[in-house]
């Protein structure tokens, strides 16, 4: 049986939308926009560009905020991004002033959108080499409460970019069937990796609306290890001690780059549109290093990337990580959003509603098993002239990686491995 080697689950972003009044029975319908969802927007390449830098600028800003810590980290960068920008649909004055920066949303709001919507289904059209080697589902789901009145514009404006109606929930009388609703679509959209995203006591009679986003990523490495190849090997943490943890192995022709104090590898996946980056600090440099970690740094290291014969040895390892980012988005920048402050007036034409809670988990799992269709893209190698030498590239002490898209420059997910055994 065909088996991918890599499976990534995240984004499963819910925010919360509190307010203090409302009513109504439960219902089973989606309200959906009149409006069709473009599925060939016309979008100019420098808006592309922008979304596409700012959605990265974000993705580390949220890295240099979650590092504090401590142990691995996971998250996707791009959900969040879209969860939010979603919920940016319906800000307004300062409230959307203070999101746009702390987002890096750099283009206007009738740009933004249909950026987004091209950008998403770009992704979908990835696809890798055969039915078993590749898969990329990104969904979103809009929540609201039975008979509560949301603007035709920002349900249009989701019809049309996100491709979201509106499924109607009875969050006052119901909240505890309603949470295990969103629950269990989120946990069919992600394979049923992503389990339990929201906690009971979060969705209440207060809660009006909840935004959901789901990324399920399931991929083969174009260039598989041997199962045989793996053997244990010491992982040094860096408090000077170390663990026992299987190591994979193998030689091949990758991307890799060496610096000031770094090592870096490309691997790609199968259809050669997106890969793994691992930054491997040196010894003893993993704080600097990590302190330092930004987009400009991110994409300097890639594009300085050439191929090279690489004797690669990393470990499997798989772990879930989860987190509240209320705190954290009100720190980096957007207070008013989770405050009765809020303007929201975009979604209902009043000032009645604010963010309650955003909340994020993740998956994450590696190893060495490949798939047929990974054996036949191999040969996407052979235009790379190999060096008689090999470089030496030992992944036994914390590291960071990064999923992204090739073409588009997407960074999908973003993890920090300071313990592959935990």
């Amino acid at each position: 049986m065909k088996k991918s080697i890599l499976s990534i689950l995240a984004g499963a972003l819910v925010l919360g939308i509190a307010a203090g009044c409302g009513g109504g029975s439960t219902g089973a319908t989606i309200i959906a926009s009149d409006i069709k969802r473009d599925i060939s927007p016309s979008v100019a390449s420098s808006d592309i560009t922008a979304l596409v830098e700012g959605n990265s600028e974000f993705a580390f800003d949220m890295f240099q905020a979650l590092k504090q810590e401590e142990g691995n980290l996971f998250y996707s960068p791009y959900s969040i991004s879209l969860a939010l920008s979603m919920t940016y649909a319906g800000a307004r004055s300062d409230t959307a002033t203070e999101m746009a920066d702390t987002l890096h949303f750099t283009l206007p709001q009738e740009s933004l959108h249909p950026a987004f919507n091209w950008l998403d289904l770009e992704l979908a059209g990835r696809s890798g080499k055969g039915d078993a080697g590749f898969r990329l589902n990104i969904a979103n789901a809009i929540w609201g409460q039975k008979d509560y009145t949301f603007l035709d514009g920002f349900l249009d404006t989701l019809g049309l970019n996100y491709g979201a109606g509106l499924r109607i929930l009875d969050f006052i009388n119901e909240p505890e069937p309603s949470r295990i609703t969103i629950n269990d679509w989120v946990s069919g959209q992600t394979e049923g990796k992503i389990k339990d995203l929201i906690p009971q006591g979060v969705i209440d009679s207060m809660t009006r609306l909840v935004l959901t986003n789901a990324i399920y990523f399931n991929a083969a490495w174009l260039n598989p290890f041997n199962s045989d190849s793996t053997s244990d090997g010491e992982f040094h943490l860096v408090d000077g001690s170390s663990v026992t943890v299987p190591m994979m192995a193998q030689s091949e022709s990758f991307a890799y780059a060496d610096g000031d104090g770094y090592q870096a590898v490309e691997m790609l996946y199968n259809g050669s549109e997106m890969s793994m980056v691992i930054l491997l600090p040196d010894s003893g440099e993993f704080e600097s290093f990590e302190d330092g970690l930004d987009a400009a740094v991110v994409d300097q290291i890639i594009a300085s990337l050439e191929f090279n014969q690489v004797d690669l040895a990393m470990p499997k390892f798989e772990y879930e990580y989860e987190c509240g980012l209320s705190d954290t988005l009100a720190g980096m920048g957007m207070p008013i959003a989770f405050t009765p402050d809020a303007d929201f007036s975009g979604m209902t034409g009043g000032r009645e509603l604010f963010i309650g809670d955003v909340l994020h988990k993740a998956y994450v799992s590696v190893d060495e098993e490949g798939t047929e269709a990974a054996a036949a893209t191999a040969v996407i190698m052979r235009l790379t002239a190999m060096p008689a030498e090999p470089v030496q590239m030992t992944v036994d002490r914390p590291f960071i990686f990064l999923i992204r898209d090739i073409e588009t420059g997407t960074i999908l997910f973003i993890g920090r491995v300071m313990d592959p055994s935990a």
